[in-house]
């Protein structure tokens, strides 16, 4: 290698360096959305109706094995329901909750997102307000579910990413 072109190298992979530590570090860098999740996760997202019963909520969280469930009335998102719901419910109410609707047992006002909103944003909310899973929403319509497990994977695909791209300038 020409001192030249080993010079261009060097700034090249400078440069990159650069880059990824200005993403990681200072959070900088080009932001990822919630859509790029939902484009690799998929959008589809299982439901459960108000009037259902809590055994019939458990059995599709287990049949999908999930943690969570976006409640509907019609197409209108009125709640959010939980294993952690459940389990509260079943330990002061006994077996008798599984009979009750998941109207009663369900977290209503739910936060939401859209897919504009950063990854990193709402991981921060979600870990201060101590939940796991967030309703995608556009125009008023249910789009797709994120959890806290999907963030995350989302972040560390994107730092092995960045990791290999670094690596490959490096070695030219």
């Amino acid at each position: 290698m020409t001192g030249c072109r080993a010079g261009a190298w060097f700034f090249q992979a400078l440069a990159t360096l650069r880059t990824v530590v200005v993403t990681v570090v200072d959070g900088t860098g080009p932001a990822m959305r919630i859509a790029d999740v939902l484009r690799n996760k998929g959008a589809d997202v299982v439901t459960v109706g108000s009037g259902a019963t809590v055994a019939e909520l458990i059995a599709a969280l287990a049949e999908r094995n999930v943690g969570a469930l976006p409640v509907v009335d019609g197409d209108q998102l009125v709640g959010i329901v939980s294993e952690r719901d459940v389990v509260r419910r079943l330990h002061a109410g006994g077996a008798s909750v599984l009979e009750t609707h998941v109207v009663a047992i369900m977290t209503t006002g739910v936060i939401t997102c859209s897919p504009t909103d950063d990854v990193a944003d709402l991981a921060a909310v979600m870990t201060q307000r101590r939940f796991r899973h967030l309703p995608v929403v556009v125009d008023g319509a249910l789009a797709g579910i994120v959890s806290i497990g999907d963030l995350v994977k989302a972040r560390i695909d994107l730092l092995e990413s960045e990791r290999e791209q670094l690596q490959s300038n490096i070695a030219g």
